[in-house]
């Protein structure tokens, strides 16, 4: 698979840049979670990164993707939701 070198702004890894898979549309995903494991046992923390369009060209259009801090961190709020799904 092919990955892309894509910029963090904001949270744990402000200012890194990563390479993240791309899907076949050649897009990184919408939403990259990082979990971060404790020492005592307890669940990870997770932190949540939304896909946001990146800074602007010479035209005027974005030039690539970045990724920017979540601090509420709902991981599942970027899905889909259809009419004809159960709730829950």
């Amino acid at each position: 698979m092919r990955s892309e070198n894509t910029p963090f702004t904001g949270g744990p890894l402000d200012g890194r840049v990563l390479p993240v898979l791309v899907g076949a549309t050649g897009r990184p995903p919408k939403v990259y979670t990082v979990p971060v494991p404790h020492d005592d046992g307890t669940p990870p923390t997770v932190h949540v990164y939304r896909r946001v369009p990146g800074p602007p060209g010479r035209l005027g259009l974005p030039r690539g993707w970045r990724y920017a801090y979540d601090p509420e961190g709902d991981a599942g709020r970027g899905r889909l939701t259809w009419p004809w799904s159960k709730a829950g």
